[in-house]
């Protein structure tokens, strides 16, 4: 109920185009380890890789993150691993791009971000770091008029097909969050290279990297923001990332329920359906319930952040309390499929490996109850 008839014929473009360029596709993206870049091309021939950017710029400016919420939730039907990469270029980076950047920068880099001839990653999470992002130890250094970058990155979305990462890099080694400095660190810098295509336990069609500085020089014209001032942009940013995360946990868990629904009422055993037994039955009534809470909840936390009202702590609570419905949900998918639903041409299994990681990304589940229990004062 908080989309009105405008989100309403944008969701039918958004889900033709899905079901005509990408879901066909699935095995082939992950055949390949990542999503093929016509389809990103696609994508932005229909405007929805700068939903939120100025038209001038190359976007469609959207006039509220509703409609960014209606592709994660498309996305996302077919498969979490879609909607987190399509996530982390027009959603996660694009604020970076917008706000924080020069006039020169945003005409430089936001007409091929909107088209997809630029695909972006951003470049946080460190192997020896994790969810404490003030810890990063990747450093930059000034060398003239720009800044020489030294360190490494894991677990980063886009990682080897990224044509701009933005990079968090220590610039003041005597502060530990005050001392962080953004980069737009582009494909071909000498010293920046890619490592291995990472081998996760799900979300294969995500192409999933480690990155690495060798002493890469990175001009002051790439400089995103004020140097010293990333950190506290970076936690700007992180409630709309968490919100986007548990839109697509709750769209995610609700398809495949749907769909063991439909299995339920067709698989026979003992001579009647298997939805009809009472302890199915009963378990699937709990599943509906608490995912059709779980989608109010998710849609409050939606409408307060286009009033610009959503606070860290209430995104910390929608993005562990979806992940860990998702979970509790597709595991007992998979159990209702019975030996089928352990089986890779099931889509339910799948699903399953997928959703084990919105538990760990984007802030652990724990670190999200940290935050919550900081604001309670304890």
């Amino acid at each position: 109920m908080i989309f009105d008839t405008d989100h309403d014929d944008f969701r039918d473009m958004v889900r033709s185009f899905v079901a005509t360029s990408v879901a066909p596709r699935v095995d082939e993206f992950i055949q390949a380890g990542a999503i093929a870049r016509d389809v990103w091309l696609s994508a932005g021939k229909l405007g929805l890789l700068g939903l939120h950017v100025p038209e001038r710029y190359g976007g469609s400016d959207a006039p509220d993150y509703r409609f960014m919420a209606v592709v994660l939730e498309e996305l996302s039907r077919v498969t979490v691993a879609l909607g987190s990469a399509y996530s982390i270029h027009a959603d996660i980076v694009a604020p970076y791009l917008l706000h924080l950047t020069t006039d020169e920068q945003r005409r430089r880099w936001l007409p091929g971000f909107c088209s997809g001839e630029m695909l972006t990653a951003i470049g946080m999470t460190e192997p020896s770091g994790g969810s404490d992002l003030a810890a990063l130890r990747t450093r930059a250094v000034r060398d003239g008029d720009g800044w020489r970058l030294t360190g490494s990155k894991t677990f980063i979305t886009n990682g080897t097909t990224a044509d701009l990462v933005v990079i968090a890099a220590r610039t003041n080694p005597a502060e530990r969050s005050r001392g962080i400095t953004l980069f737009g660190v582009e494909a071909g810098t000498p010293g920046f290279t890619r490592g291995r295509r990472l081998d996760k336990v799900g979300q294969s069609e995500a192409d999933t990297a480690e990155l690495y500085l060798e002493d890469a020089w990175v001009p002051d014209d790439n400089v995103i923001g004020a140097v010293d001032a990333g950190f506290p942009s970076m936690m700007a940013w992180l409630p709309q990332e968490r919100l986007s995360a548990a839109v697509a946990n709750v769209a995610h868990a609700a398809q495949l329920l749907d769909e063991t629904i439909a299995y339920v009422r067709d698989r026979r055993a003992f001579g009647q359906s298997i939805g009809s037994f009472q302890h199915n039955k009963f378990l699937i009534a709990d599943l509906v319930t608490r995912v059709e809470a779980t989608q109010a909840f998710v849609d409050q936390a939606v409408l307060a952040h286009v009033r610009g009202e959503l606070t860290a702590v209430a995104a910390a609570k929608v993005k562990w309390w979806s992940a860990q419905v998702q979970n509790d949900v597709l595991d007992h998918c998979l159990q209702l499929h019975g030996g089928y639903g352990y089986m890779n041409e099931y889509r339910v299994g799948r699903a399953w490996r997928d959703a084990r990681v919105t538990k760990i990304w984007a802030g652990s589940n724990e670190i999200m109850k940290e935050i919550i229990g900081r604001d309670l004062g304890l």
